[in-house]
């Protein structure tokens, strides 16, 4: 099977098309256990999702903040392995055929092999990757193996981005650019801020590929505000929070069915 790159791109476009933002989701995988990852990951693009990025759970996530930190170090301590990823891509795509990709630091693609990664990647269904601390001038590798099983590359840009940094990385990149609205680690906001609108004002201007942002947004009203000048609007520690705050592993997964269904109406400008 070969990747599904094509399904992400037209699936942003169909949001464009509707005079919306997509509605970007992230789970990690393994949380609270390998299955209930799954569930959650699937009740996201139920409740209204439009893609979903898997985490692969790192032990020193230099990006996220302690809600995401605390969910990865439950599902190390569980024992998930790529392997496990690999499944929790594979079965939600199967069952939602939604574009699901991998949000992961570069270590551990850079152990298990470029080529392996990728194969299995685009074998199970996955439509690309996150690479947050990949820099692109030592991307080339990585690119050329997720060219040829037809995976995105998406890169992340962030506020102190100049320029002439912002054209080079979105030159590389594919599927989407991840806009990081606020510098420093990832966890919800009070208030989005005019920093995010600037940094999509400045990456679309040396792209067309879509601009979707990420860090903060928490409940549907900030997915609206977002959502008035990103092609999408990425969620990530209220979902987990949602599943750490509930009661059992079955409420968890509803609490992230709900969330998906408001943020969804924010998008749209219902909320």
């Amino acid at each position: 099977m070969s990747g599904n790159v094509q399904l992400l791109n037209d699936t942003l476009a169909a949001a464009k098309s509707e005079g919306r933002a997509a509605l970007i989701a992230y789970l990690p995988a393994g949380f609270p256990t390998v299955d209930g990852g799954i569930e959650a990951v699937k009740a996201a693009l139920d409740g209204g999702a439009d893609v979903v990025e898997v985490g692969l759970p790192h032990s020193d996530p230099v990006l996220d903040g302690p809600v995401i930190q605390t969910a990865d170090d439950i599902a190390l301590r569980g024992g998930v392995k790529i392997a496990d990823v690999m499944r929790t891509v594979r079965e939600a795509h199967e069952a939602t055929g939604r574009p699901i990709l991998v949000m992961t630091y570069w270590n551990p693609i850079d152990r298990y092999g470029v080529e392996r990664f990728t194969a299995e990647l685009a074998e199970a269904g996955g439509a690309g990757c996150i690479l947050p601390d990949l820099p692109v001038q030592e991307s080339a590798l990585w690119r050329e193996h997720a060219d040829k099983h037809g995976l995105a590359t998406v890169f992340v840009v962030a506020p102190s981005s100049k320029d002439a940094r912002l054209a080079e990385i979105t030159a590389a990149g594919s599927g989407f650019v991840y806009a990081a609205s606020l510098m420093g680690v990832t966890g919800t906001r009070e208030s989005v801020g005019a920093q995010a609108e600037d940094l999509v004002r400045r990456t679309r201007a040396t792209t067309d590929t879509p601009v979707c942002v990420g860090l903060g947004v928490s409940n549907a009203a900030q997915a609206a505000e977002v959502a008035r000048f990103a092609d999408g609007v990425i969620v990530g520690s209220a979902f987990v929070k949602r599943m750490l705050d509930a009661p059992d592993d079955a409420a968890g997964v509803e609490g992230v069915r709900a969330l998906a269904a408001d943020l969804a109406k924010g998008v749209r400008g219902q909320a």
